[in-house]
């Protein structure tokens, strides 16, 4: 009896640490135990990998069999060790003569009859492993999501028989190289799509530009949800870093999308009943949220306060880092949330404030508390309010003057990006210092943004991100500098400082 030792890594957030299970086969009572914080999905290995074995044809040793999952003060979780766990036994045992498994990691769940089944996080593990030039085998469905991480060495492998003939010389694993993510078109909805509303698809341009929030508020059906599900179609395709980090983050939950459409923007939309954990990551399994799954797309949050209150008071620091820790009592994990925010939120509780028709019946003090649900702290977050009034059927149903179509917006999305990469940031991410260096506002400037200030109560915060929003506004015109008719336009997309909606009710 004997000692070995197998390679493969635990899943802890986009982490991967190294996990060296090491298996001894030795004399005593039969009993196989699993040491090294292993949670239960681990510590029920042992009757799978059992099962598996013996289905296989070989044969469980008799004696005492301890597993240590090093180290012991990290915390496992899953099935993603049962194909190492089975072979340290086999090696350990002297049944397979596989010669060396140094260089390799190992990953994949074991059906009792022997099958490989998918695991999560096989990209990040992969990332990780290319740092320390290792080569993995995983089980063939995760294969081509392993080989997208660039050097990447990747075997899939359909069962345990599979990869116990490969590591003897036998067929069953062929190692193949991988680091190309394909081109992928834009497919999202088109703008020429939305009619009317020329105050909000100037708004949504201007978000698209310069990576602003931006919130709509409007009575039902006026449009707000096409005009968000058509900004991913205004934004550039992600390029190689930002669809690898998006990809890892897909591939810790269950709805990675195929290869070919890891291009595309991801867009999100939770139902305003989704929790905390959600929305911002956490859970059982400490799994990313709907904000870091929107990492480098939109979220969007229909029904904004409808939202539970934890939830968006949540949004609050990820809105300003761009990233969000989440904390256990034993670990804590980090997600990147670099997302987008578009929300979208009716005027009033029957959703009629304003209307031509007087339909709202909602009092002073229902709509007061319906605008309650928006923390002060929450909306000077947010760089833009709009209004997307209803519209007549008149101006539905007119087809005299199609309206600009998403390419032709993307375009000018496009060069202003390109300006705003030369400064090296969006605007809506430059901190104050280069805010101060890339958007110098003259003596007529100073005052309109003073006067606007005083007026309507805006804080620091808020300056700041009216500046931000003129800055792509000038961006958008090719101007090299700030005018008062760019500062007047981005003052103006401050709808719910400028103007109250309870005075419309």
């Amino acid at each position: 009896m004997s000692l070995a030792t197998v390679l493969t890594r635990a899943q802890f957030g986009l982490d991967a640490p190294l996990v060296r299970v090491e298996v001894h086969c030795g004399a005593g009572l039969p009993q196989l135990s699993v040491v090294g914080l292993a949670e239960v999905a681990v510590r029920e290995s042992r009757d799978r990998v059992r099962a598996a074995l013996a289905h296989c044809g070989y044969e469980f040793p008799a004696g005492r069999i301890t597993v240590n999952l090093a180290p012991a003060d990290l915390p496992k979780e899953g099935g993603r060790f049962d194909l190492a766990i089975a072979l340290g036994i086999l090696a350990a045992s002297e049944q397979q003569p596989f010669g060396t498994l140094e260089g390799i990691e190992f990953y994949g769940e074991l059906s009792l009859s022997g099958e490989l089944r998918p695991v999560r996080g096989a990209l990040a593990a992969a990332v990780h492993a290319v740092r320390d030039s290792r080569r993995l085998v995983v089980p063939m469905s995760n294969a081509d999501e392993a080989r997208v991480a660039r050097g990447a060495s990747v075997a899939g492998a359909a069962s345990l028989t599979s990869v116990c003939n490969g590591l003897r010389g036998g067929a069953g694993l062929d190692f193949a190289c991988g680091g190309a993510l394909p081109d992928c078109a834009q497919a999202a909805p088109d703008l020429a799509e939305v009619r009317g509303q020329a105050a909000a698809r100037r708004a949504l341009e201007v978000a698209a530009a310069g990576g602003h929030s931006l919130l709509m508020i409007g009575p039902p059906g006026s449009g707000k949800s096409m005009l968000a599900q058509r900004l991913p179609g205004l934004l550039p395709a992600l390029d190689d870093h930002e669809a690898l980090e998006c990809a890892m983050l897909h591939s810790l939950g269950r709805d990675l999308p195929p290869v070919a459409e890891w291009r595309r923007r991801p867009f999100r939309a939770p139902h305003h009943g989704a929790s905390a954990a959600a929305v911002i990551g956490g859970g059982g399994r400490l799994n990313p949220g709907e904000i870091s799954l929107a990492h480098h797309g939109v979220l969007f949050l229909d029904e904004l306060p409808e939202f539970h209150r934890d939830v968006l008071e949540a949004l609050r620091e990820p809105l300003e880092t761009g990233s969000v820790s989440v904390a256990r009592a034993a670990w804590r994990g980090h997600f990147p949330a670099r997302f987008q925010l578009i929300a979208a939120m009716n005027p009033c509780p029957c959703g009629y404030a304003g209307d031509p028709n007087g339909r709202c019946r909602c009092t002073p003090q229902q709509i007061r508390r319906y605008l309650a649900k928006l923390s002060g702290p929450l909306l000077d977050r947010v760089d833009m309010h709009v209004e997307v009034p209803r519209l007549p059927y008149e101006v539905l149903r007119t087809t005299a003057q199609p309206p600009e179509g998403s390419a032709v917006v993307a375009a000018r999305v496009m060069k202003a990006r390109e300006r705003q990469g030369q400064r090296g940031a969006l605007n809506a991410r430059l901190d104050v210092a280069e805010l101060q260096r890339s958007c110098a506002l003259g003596i007529p400037e100073h005052g309109l943004l003073e006067s606007a200030s005083r007026r309507l109560g805006l804080s620091a915060r808020a300056c700041h991100r009216v500046q931000r929003v003129a800055r792509t506004i000038a961006d958008l015109g090719g101007q090299e500098g700030v005018g008062v008719a760019e500062l007047s336009e981005a003052i103006g997309y401050r709808r719910l400082d400028r103007e109250p909606l309870i005075a419309t009710g």
